[in-house]
């Protein structure tokens, strides 16, 4: 059983194992193509199209396999607005996270209707095939972001999802884990000097330089997403975890 779907659901947990009190190595979001693999009674066993993530998703979730998505969701979140064509619409309590693909079904003056009465702003959306050079604005949507391990969205996003979804905006391909993140070809053990755009790896982290002095990531000890000095972040993490820098490449 193989078979090409897309999530209509807003966010969806990949577990690694098919139970309900397994842990989060993942997420899946609206419109992102997925296979499934196999299924028992409650769960899909799926590998994600853009970078082959296996795990499971429950069944419940809502998928389609005749979607074409033309554009996706550029800010850190869109609010759904709900309502019929032409008619008053009503503000909902749920988002559409960043990166999240959809299709235009109709537009109405700010507004356009991704799914039967289901609307996003048109200033949060832009072509699939846009890409943005400029890294630090994509990162710096996540600032305070909480940390979540697997997570990859305003909800909650783990130190490898942020930096794979600046990859993953501009449509180029990068590797959801660390252990395999860090096995892009290039880049030095160590450096004495940092500039802007160069990614840090040490064994299961990952941050980006913003600037020499800076950098940004997910960092669970602090909860969340932040811009901390890129030394001190060094000295912290050998001290605390016994961790030195492994790796470093310029994104």
């Amino acid at each position: 059983m193989q078979t090409n779907y897309f999530c209509k659901t807003q966010i969806v947990d990949v577990l690694e194992k098919p139970n309900k009190n397994s842990n989060i190595s993942s997420q899946i979001i609206y419109g992102e193509k997925f296979k499934i693999l196999s299924k028992n009674k409650n769960f899909y066993k799926v590998k994600t199209y853009y970078d082959n993530y296996i795990g499971y998703i429950n069944k419940k979730t809502k998928k389609n396999n005749k979607f074409k998505p033309s554009h996706k969701i550029k800010v850190l979140r869109s609010r759904i607005y709900t309502g019929k064509y032409k008619q008053k619409k009503r503000t909902s309590k749920r988002w559409l996270a960043f990166n999240s693909k959809l299709q235009i079904i109709k537009k109405e003056k700010n507004l356009i209707m991704f799914e039967k009465n289901k609307w996003v702003k048109i200033n949060d959306i832009s072509l699939i095939i846009t890409k943005e050079n400029n890294f630090i604005k994509i990162f710096k949507l996540f600032i305070n972001c909480p940390y979540k391990w697997g997570g990859g969205t305003f909800e909650g996003i783990d130190c490898s999802a942020l930096i794979q979804n600046f990859y993953k905006y501009n449509n180029e391909f990068f590797p959801r884990d660390t252990v395999e993140q860090i096995k892009k070809k290039g880049g030095i053990k160590n450096k004495n000097s940092f500039k802007k755009g160069d990614i840090i790896f040490w064994k299961g982290h990952v941050a980006i330089c913003i600037n020499s002095k800076n950098l940004i990531h997910a960092y669970g000890p602090e909860k969340k997403v932040i811009i901390m000095p890129i030394r001190s972040t060094i000295k912290r993490i050998e001290k605390s975890a016994n961790l030195k820098v492994k790796k470093v490449f310029r994104i």
